[in-house]
């Protein structure tokens, strides 16, 4: 029996429609679905770990599954103990940097009073009303910090097992798949999830190999213009770099902050600029496209909008998330003839000149 041909408002519809429900769903249970996609993506890039582990070297499921997490944790809590230890080295200076940073501020209310014509008392007075309010918020704020801290907490936790599970059952979950599913459309199914694997798996190498490269290069630029702790902070500005947009500029105001552990002289401020800004040029037109675009295939318009989406559902994880889901999305709706549409919206292809295709006979819907 064929099935039942819907016309085309009827499909667009049901499509706008189960992707408003899908992302209610997400915003309401973000908590809950947001370390779970986590884990899955974890779960991606240790799958070939898993595989060699289970097929070729026979372990067992269970342990295979322990092993790829222990190994990944490991790697975690190995950067965090050098960052945690580097951190612990800047804190030696504080004094050297709090005396900066005052004389940092003299300079700037010396510029603003020569540039604006605004006294330093004027200055100082706007700075102690905003802190007013600042401190008349800061219940409200130590409260969400100690919520975000243990929210934190618990997902460092929780991914860990999820992952463990996910490797544990990724042939049950398949099978579920291929039971939903109708026989002949099987084949389909099979493409799918491999494709997601491999570009899944490739995204996710190419945005910890994107990482080293900026680390490297922030490093470098800062070790030349003479910053102290160049290593550590050219390793955040390399993790956060993978929060689209706003993870470089938190970077960089650390980056300014602990230059300061040397000296307060503007010329070191504006090289950190300089580096930075160059760094950025780097990965955004050689790195981004050359590493992370042709593992995706999603167009920058649709990667901007999927971005901000997931920021206002998720935060920063689902900023994290949107580029990957999105490129799950683009492959499920290549391979389904009714969403094919969608899925070379998403795309980025660039036809030189499109010309329509008519003919006489009557549409059909």
């Amino acid at each position: 029996m064929d099935a039942l041909k819907l016309p085309f408002s009827a499909r667009l519809t049901c499509i706008l429609l189960s992707l408003i429900c899908f992302a209610f769903i997400f915003y309401i249970g973000k908590d809950i679905i947001t370390p779970i996609l986590m884990a899955f993506l974890f779960a991606i890039l240790l799958l070939p770990v898993f595989s060699f582990l289970n097929v070729r070297l026979k372990f067992p499921r269970h342990l295979a599954s322990i092993i790829c997490v222990l190994l990944f944790v490991s790697v975690i809590i190995s950067v965090l103990v050098f960052i945690s230890y580097q951190v612990t080295d800047m804190a030696n200076d504080f004094e050297t940097i709090k005396k900066n940073v005052n004389s940092f501020i003299v300079d700037i209310h010396k510029f603003i009073k020569d540039s604006f014509n605004i006294s330093i008392w004027e200055q100082k007075k706007y700075i102690k009303d905003a802190a007013k309010d600042t401190v008349s918020n800061g219940t409200s704020s130590i409260g969400s910090a100690i919520i975000s801290i243990s929210d934190l907490l618990l997902d460092s936790t929780i991914i860990p097992i999820y992952t463990f599970l996910f490797l544990l059952y990724k042939d049950h979950f398949i099978l579920f798949l291929s039971k939903l599913t109708a026989q002949e459309n099987h084949l389909i199914l099979k493409d799918i999830l491999s494709q997601i694997k491999i570009s899944i798996n490739k995204y996710i190498v190419s945005l910890l190999f994107e990482m080293i490269i900026v680390s490297v290069l922030t490093s470098l630029g800062l070790w030349i213009i003479g910053v102290k702790y160049f290593i550590l902070l050219g390793l955040i500005t390399g993790i956060l770099n993978l929060i689209p947009y706003i993870g470089i500029l938190i970077a960089g105001v650390i980056t300014l902050l602990a230059s300061l552990t040397g000296t307060a002289e503007t010329s070191l401020v504006l090289g950190i600029l300089i580096v930075n800004i160059v760094v950025q040029l780097i990965d955004n037109n050689i790195l981004v496209p050359l590493i992370i675009n042709s593992k995706v295939e999603i167009n920058a318009f649709v990667s901007i909008i999927g971005i901000i989406v997931g920021g206002t559902a998720a935060g920063i994880s689902g900023m994290f998330l949107a580029i990957p889901f999105l490129a799950i999305l683009k492959i499920i709706f290549d391979r389904i003839e009714s969403l094919e549409p969608w899925g070379y919206l998403m795309g980025n292809h660039m036809p030189k000149r499109f010309m329509w295709k008519t003919r006489k006979t009557k549409l059909e819907n």
